[in-house]
Protein backbone atom coordinates (compact mmCIF):
# COMPACT_ATOMS: atom_id res chain seq x y z
CA UNK A 1 0.00 0.00 0.00
CA UNK A 2 0.97 3.20 -1.39
CA UNK A 3 -0.60 6.38 0.35
CA UNK A 4 -0.35 9.70 2.02
CA UNK A 5 -1.38 9.04 5.71
CA UNK A 6 -0.56 8.64 8.88
CA UNK A 7 -2.44 6.40 11.21
CA UNK A 8 -5.07 3.64 8.91
CA UNK A 9 -7.10 4.20 11.67
CA UNK A 10 -7.53 8.12 11.89
CA UNK A 11 -7.81 8.18 8.22
CA UNK A 12 -11.45 9.38 8.43
CA UNK A 13 -10.98 11.89 11.26
CA UNK A 14 -7.91 13.27 10.00
CA UNK A 15 -9.87 13.94 6.86
CA UNK A 16 -12.68 15.39 8.23
CA UNK A 17 -10.80 17.35 10.50
CA UNK A 18 -8.86 18.96 7.19
CA UNK A 19 -12.04 19.18 5.40
CA UNK A 20 -13.35 21.47 8.23
CA UNK A 21 -10.16 23.51 8.51
CA UNK A 22 -10.12 24.01 4.79
CA UNK A 23 -14.00 25.26 4.62
CA UNK A 24 -15.39 26.95 8.14
CA UNK A 25 -17.57 29.07 6.50
CA UNK A 26 -19.61 26.45 4.55
CA UNK A 27 -19.12 23.23 7.57
CA UNK A 28 -19.73 22.23 10.21
CA UNK A 29 -19.96 19.48 12.65
CA UNK A 30 -22.69 18.25 15.76
CA UNK A 31 -21.25 16.42 18.77
CA UNK A 32 -19.14 14.56 16.63
CA UNK A 33 -17.02 14.83 13.84
CA UNK A 34 -18.42 12.01 11.71
CA UNK A 35 -22.29 14.52 11.89
CA UNK A 36 -21.62 16.87 9.15
CA UNK A 37 -24.04 20.18 8.60
CA UNK A 38 -23.78 23.06 6.80
CA UNK A 39 -22.38 25.99 8.75
CA UNK A 40 -25.70 27.98 9.10
CA UNK A 41 -27.44 25.20 10.50
CA UNK A 42 -30.34 25.14 11.09
CA UNK A 43 -32.12 27.03 8.37
CA UNK A 44 -35.45 27.25 9.98
CA UNK A 45 -38.99 26.86 8.04
CA UNK A 46 -37.55 24.41 5.31
CA UNK A 47 -37.33 20.77 4.84
CA UNK A 48 -34.09 19.44 5.52
CA UNK A 49 -32.08 17.01 3.22
CA UNK A 50 -29.61 14.58 4.97
CA UNK A 51 -27.60 11.02 3.76
CA UNK A 52 -24.70 9.67 4.96
CA UNK A 53 -22.44 6.34 4.03
CA UNK A 54 -18.93 5.13 4.43
CA UNK A 55 -16.01 7.23 3.52
CA UNK A 56 -13.98 6.62 0.25
CA UNK A 57 -16.29 8.18 -2.22
CA UNK A 58 -15.44 11.93 -2.61
CA UNK A 59 -17.23 14.22 -2.96
CA UNK A 60 -20.34 11.59 -1.95
CA UNK A 61 -21.43 11.91 0.44
CA UNK A 62 -20.59 15.26 2.75
CA UNK A 63 -19.26 17.03 -0.37
CA UNK A 64 -22.57 17.90 -1.18
CA UNK A 65 -23.24 19.34 2.08
CA UNK A 66 -24.32 23.46 1.28
CA UNK A 67 -26.84 25.41 -0.23
CA UNK A 68 -29.03 24.15 -2.19
CA UNK A 69 -28.58 20.51 -1.93
CA UNK A 70 -27.98 19.00 1.79
CA UNK A 71 -28.44 20.20 4.67
CA UNK A 72 -26.51 17.13 6.66
CA UNK A 73 -24.32 13.82 6.57
CA UNK A 74 -23.18 11.00 8.73
CA UNK A 75 -19.83 10.07 7.69
CA UNK A 76 -19.05 5.95 8.53
CA UNK A 77 -15.38 5.26 8.43
CA UNK A 78 -13.89 3.78 5.00
CA UNK A 79 -16.93 1.82 2.85
CA UNK A 80 -18.51 1.15 6.08
CA UNK A 81 -21.86 2.69 7.26
CA UNK A 82 -22.55 5.50 9.61
CA UNK A 83 -24.22 4.52 13.08
CA UNK A 84 -27.87 5.71 13.80
CA UNK A 85 -26.59 7.75 16.70
CA UNK A 86 -24.11 10.06 14.20
CA UNK A 87 -27.57 9.96 11.93
CA UNK A 88 -29.48 11.23 14.78
CA UNK A 89 -26.87 13.59 15.66
CA UNK A 90 -26.97 14.96 12.21
CA UNK A 91 -31.04 15.08 11.96
CA UNK A 92 -31.47 17.06 15.77
CA UNK A 93 -29.03 19.71 14.29
CA UNK A 94 -30.36 20.17 10.97
CA UNK A 95 -34.14 20.06 11.57
CA UNK A 96 -35.61 23.75 11.11
CA UNK A 97 -39.21 22.57 11.89
CA UNK A 98 -40.16 21.24 8.78
CA UNK A 99 -38.68 17.85 8.96
CA UNK A 100 -36.09 15.85 7.66
CA UNK A 101 -35.61 13.89 4.41
CA UNK A 102 -33.22 11.08 4.28
CA UNK A 103 -31.79 10.36 0.87
CA UNK A 104 -29.24 7.55 0.89
CA UNK A 105 -27.68 4.47 -1.23
CA UNK A 106 -29.91 1.27 -1.07
CA UNK A 107 -27.03 -0.46 0.80
CA UNK A 108 -27.55 -3.33 3.63
CA UNK A 109 -25.84 -1.59 6.80
CA UNK A 110 -27.21 2.13 6.06
CA UNK A 111 -30.20 0.86 5.71
CA UNK A 112 -30.56 -0.77 9.01
CA UNK A 113 -28.85 2.14 10.48
CA UNK A 114 -30.96 4.62 8.92
CA UNK A 115 -34.13 2.95 9.93
CA UNK A 116 -33.27 3.11 13.50
CA UNK A 117 -32.33 6.81 13.46
CA UNK A 118 -35.98 7.42 11.65
CA UNK A 119 -37.30 6.00 14.97
CA UNK A 120 -35.25 7.93 17.24
CA UNK A 121 -36.01 10.91 15.58
CA UNK A 122 -39.86 9.92 15.73
CA UNK A 123 -39.12 9.77 19.47
CA UNK A 124 -38.42 13.09 19.52
CA UNK A 125 -41.44 14.01 17.57
CA UNK A 126 -38.73 14.98 14.43
CA UNK A 127 -40.58 13.73 11.38
CA UNK A 128 -38.45 11.71 8.97
CA UNK A 129 -39.01 10.55 5.46
CA UNK A 130 -36.92 8.64 3.20
CA UNK A 131 -35.95 7.87 -0.21
CA UNK A 132 -33.60 4.74 -1.49
CA UNK A 133 -31.36 5.91 -4.29
CA UNK A 134 -31.21 2.51 -6.76
CA UNK A 135 -29.97 3.57 -10.10
CA UNK A 136 -27.28 0.89 -11.02
CA UNK A 137 -29.24 -0.91 -13.60
CA UNK A 138 -26.35 -4.10 -13.80
CA UNK A 139 -26.70 -4.82 -9.70
CA UNK A 140 -30.38 -6.24 -10.88
CA UNK A 141 -32.49 -6.34 -13.91
CA UNK A 142 -35.70 -4.27 -14.50
CA UNK A 143 -38.31 -6.73 -12.72
CA UNK A 144 -35.89 -6.50 -9.40
CA UNK A 145 -35.10 -2.77 -9.29
CA UNK A 146 -35.62 -2.26 -5.84
CA UNK A 147 -32.58 -4.48 -5.12
CA UNK A 148 -30.30 -2.12 -7.20
CA UNK A 149 -27.44 -0.38 -5.30
CA UNK A 150 -27.61 3.65 -5.12
CA UNK A 151 -24.66 5.32 -7.16
CA UNK A 152 -23.61 8.62 -8.53
CA UNK A 153 -27.27 8.97 -9.62
CA UNK A 154 -27.77 9.83 -5.93
CA UNK A 155 -26.03 13.20 -6.46
CA UNK A 156 -29.35 14.03 -9.33
CA UNK A 157 -31.31 13.69 -6.31
CA UNK A 158 -29.48 15.79 -4.06
CA UNK A 159 -29.67 18.44 -6.26
CA UNK A 160 -33.12 18.34 -7.65
CA UNK A 161 -34.90 17.40 -3.76
CA UNK A 162 -32.50 20.32 -2.22
CA UNK A 163 -33.50 22.97 -4.94
CA UNK A 164 -37.06 21.96 -4.11
CA UNK A 165 -37.01 22.02 -0.51
CA UNK A 166 -34.99 26.24 -1.20
CA UNK A 167 -38.57 26.64 -3.28
CA UNK A 168 -40.19 26.37 0.11
CA UNK A 169 -41.86 22.54 -0.87
CA UNK A 170 -42.88 21.05 2.40
CA UNK A 171 -41.71 17.42 3.77
CA UNK A 172 -44.03 15.13 0.97
CA UNK A 173 -43.26 17.28 -1.90
CA UNK A 174 -39.16 17.14 -1.77
CA UNK A 175 -40.13 13.49 -1.08
CA UNK A 176 -41.90 13.31 -3.98
CA UNK A 177 -39.20 15.03 -6.40
CA UNK A 178 -36.09 12.95 -5.01
CA UNK A 179 -38.35 10.38 -5.92
CA UNK A 180 -39.48 11.04 -9.35
CA UNK A 181 -35.84 12.28 -9.99
CA UNK A 182 -34.59 8.68 -9.11
CA UNK A 183 -37.14 7.13 -11.22
CA UNK A 184 -35.84 8.93 -13.94
CA UNK A 185 -32.47 7.85 -13.15
CA UNK A 186 -30.18 5.14 -14.53
CA UNK A 187 -26.59 4.96 -13.98
CA UNK A 188 -23.16 2.04 -14.70
CA UNK A 189 -19.69 1.62 -14.15
CA UNK A 190 -16.49 0.23 -15.74
CA UNK A 191 -13.60 -0.39 -13.18
CA UNK A 192 -10.23 -1.14 -14.61
CA UNK A 193 -8.18 -1.38 -11.67
CA UNK A 194 -9.25 -2.21 -7.74
CA UNK A 195 -8.32 0.41 -4.88
CA UNK A 196 -7.05 -0.22 -1.12
CA UNK A 197 -9.05 0.81 2.01
CA UNK A 198 -5.88 2.12 4.18
CA UNK A 199 -7.14 -0.23 7.21
CA UNK A 200 -6.80 -3.34 4.98
CA UNK A 201 -3.99 -2.31 3.15
CA UNK A 202 -4.72 -4.65 0.43
CA UNK A 203 -6.86 -4.34 -2.95
CA UNK A 204 -10.64 -4.78 -2.75
CA UNK A 205 -10.15 -7.13 -5.80
CA UNK A 206 -7.80 -8.24 -8.79
CA UNK A 207 -7.87 -8.09 -12.30
CA UNK A 208 -5.45 -8.32 -15.07
CA UNK A 209 -3.82 -5.44 -16.87
CA UNK A 210 -5.12 -5.72 -20.05
CA UNK A 211 -8.79 -6.61 -18.21
CA UNK A 212 -11.71 -4.69 -17.22
CA UNK A 213 -15.20 -5.24 -16.02
CA UNK A 214 -18.38 -3.51 -16.34
CA UNK A 215 -21.04 -3.05 -14.15
CA UNK A 216 -18.75 -3.31 -11.56
CA UNK A 217 -19.83 -1.69 -7.79
CA UNK A 218 -18.20 1.26 -6.35
CA UNK A 219 -16.83 -1.00 -3.40
CA UNK A 220 -15.69 -4.13 -5.81
CA UNK A 221 -19.11 -5.31 -6.19
CA UNK A 222 -19.26 -8.10 -8.87
CA UNK A 223 -20.27 -6.57 -12.48
CA UNK A 224 -21.82 -7.88 -15.28
CA UNK A 225 -18.72 -9.12 -16.97
CA UNK A 226 -15.26 -9.07 -16.48
CA UNK A 227 -13.47 -8.94 -20.18
CA UNK A 228 -10.51 -7.52 -22.48
CA UNK A 229 -9.89 -4.14 -22.19
CA UNK A 230 -11.34 -2.21 -24.91
CA UNK A 231 -11.23 1.22 -26.76
CA UNK A 232 -12.91 4.31 -25.15
CA UNK A 233 -15.51 4.25 -28.11
CA UNK A 234 -16.30 0.71 -27.39
CA UNK A 235 -16.52 0.75 -23.90
CA UNK A 236 -19.24 4.15 -24.01
CA UNK A 237 -20.90 2.58 -26.48
CA UNK A 238 -21.53 -1.08 -24.19
CA UNK A 239 -22.62 1.36 -21.46
CA UNK A 240 -24.82 3.62 -23.29
CA UNK A 241 -26.71 0.69 -24.86
CA UNK A 242 -27.49 -0.77 -20.67
CA UNK A 243 -28.63 2.64 -20.23
CA UNK A 244 -30.94 3.52 -22.91
CA UNK A 245 -32.22 0.29 -23.04
CA UNK A 246 -32.94 0.68 -19.00
CA UNK A 247 -34.77 4.47 -19.36
CA UNK A 248 -35.96 3.94 -22.65
CA UNK A 249 -35.68 7.75 -23.78
CA UNK A 250 -37.62 8.53 -26.62
CA UNK A 251 -36.73 10.99 -29.50
CA UNK A 252 -36.67 14.32 -28.55
CA UNK A 253 -36.44 13.81 -25.01
CA UNK A 254 -33.92 15.88 -22.76
CA UNK A 255 -31.50 14.55 -20.62
CA UNK A 256 -28.52 15.16 -18.43
CA UNK A 257 -26.06 13.25 -18.47
CA UNK A 258 -23.06 12.91 -15.86
CA UNK A 259 -19.59 11.32 -16.60
CA UNK A 260 -17.87 10.53 -13.46
CA UNK A 261 -14.20 9.54 -12.51
CA UNK A 262 -14.11 6.42 -10.02
CA UNK A 263 -11.45 8.33 -8.22
CA UNK A 264 -8.06 7.62 -10.76
CA UNK A 265 -9.50 8.40 -14.42
CA UNK A 266 -8.55 12.03 -15.28
CA UNK A 267 -10.36 14.54 -17.12
CA UNK A 268 -9.30 13.74 -20.26
CA UNK A 269 -10.41 10.44 -20.53
CA UNK A 270 -13.73 11.49 -19.36
CA UNK A 271 -13.99 14.18 -22.03
CA UNK A 272 -12.94 10.80 -24.94
CA UNK A 273 -15.85 9.15 -23.33
CA UNK A 274 -18.29 12.17 -23.06
CA UNK A 275 -17.90 12.82 -26.63
CA UNK A 276 -19.23 9.29 -27.91
CA UNK A 277 -22.03 9.88 -25.57
CA UNK A 278 -23.65 12.71 -26.58
CA UNK A 279 -22.91 11.58 -30.25
CA UNK A 280 -24.99 8.20 -29.27
CA UNK A 281 -27.96 10.49 -27.56
CA UNK A 282 -27.48 12.59 -30.81
CA UNK A 283 -27.91 9.58 -32.99
CA UNK A 284 -31.18 8.70 -31.25
CA UNK A 285 -32.62 12.83 -31.35
CA UNK A 286 -32.02 12.66 -27.73
CA UNK A 287 -31.20 16.39 -26.74
CA UNK A 288 -28.80 17.29 -23.79
CA UNK A 289 -29.29 19.53 -20.69
CA UNK A 290 -26.46 20.70 -18.54
CA UNK A 291 -23.79 17.71 -18.85
CA UNK A 292 -21.40 17.11 -15.76
CA UNK A 293 -18.03 15.98 -16.31
CA UNK A 294 -15.43 15.04 -13.42
CA UNK A 295 -15.37 13.49 -10.15
CA UNK A 296 -18.77 13.19 -8.08
CA UNK A 297 -18.63 9.63 -6.68
CA UNK A 298 -15.77 7.56 -6.57
CA UNK A 299 -13.86 4.50 -4.92
CA UNK A 300 -11.06 5.73 -3.58
CA UNK A 301 -7.88 5.42 -6.06
CA UNK A 302 -9.96 2.67 -8.45
CA UNK A 303 -9.31 3.76 -12.04
CA UNK A 304 -12.64 3.47 -13.94
CA UNK A 305 -15.59 5.81 -14.93
CA UNK A 306 -19.60 5.61 -14.44
CA UNK A 307 -22.02 7.16 -16.78
CA UNK A 308 -25.07 8.60 -15.15
CA UNK A 309 -28.28 9.61 -17.15
CA UNK A 310 -31.93 11.57 -15.82
CA UNK A 311 -34.52 11.96 -18.17
CA UNK A 312 -35.76 15.50 -17.89
CA UNK A 313 -39.08 17.20 -17.48
CA UNK A 314 -39.89 20.90 -17.37
CA UNK A 315 -40.61 20.38 -13.57
CA UNK A 316 -37.16 18.70 -13.11
CA UNK A 317 -34.86 20.81 -15.15
CA UNK A 318 -36.25 23.76 -13.77
CA UNK A 319 -34.60 22.59 -10.14
CA UNK A 320 -31.76 21.53 -12.11
CA UNK A 321 -30.97 24.67 -13.13
CA UNK A 322 -31.22 26.10 -9.16
CA UNK A 323 -28.73 27.97 -8.15
CA UNK A 324 -26.20 25.72 -5.60
CA UNK A 325 -22.97 25.46 -3.41
CA UNK A 326 -20.84 23.09 -1.78
CA UNK A 327 -17.19 22.73 -1.56
CA UNK A 328 -17.73 20.43 -4.25
CA UNK A 329 -19.98 21.57 -6.39
CA UNK A 330 -20.96 25.27 -7.77
CA UNK A 331 -23.81 25.95 -9.83
CA UNK A 332 -24.06 29.93 -9.97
Amino acid sequence: MKKILNDPNAYVTEMLDGLLKAHPDQLAFAEDVHAIVRADAPVQGKVALATGGGSGHLPVFLGYVGKGMLDGCAVGDVFQSPSAEQMLEVTRRIHGGKGVLYIYGNYGGDVMNFDMATEMADLEDIRVETVLVRDDVASAPPAEADRRRGVAGMVYAFKLAGAKADAGGDLDEVAAIARKTLEHTRTIGVALSPCTVPQAGKPTFTIGEDEMEIGMGIHGEPGMKREKLQTADEITERMMDALLDDLAPSEGDTVSIMLNSLGATPHEELYIMFRKAHEILGARGVKVHRPYVGRFATSMEMAGASITLLRLDDELKALLDAPAHSPFFVQP
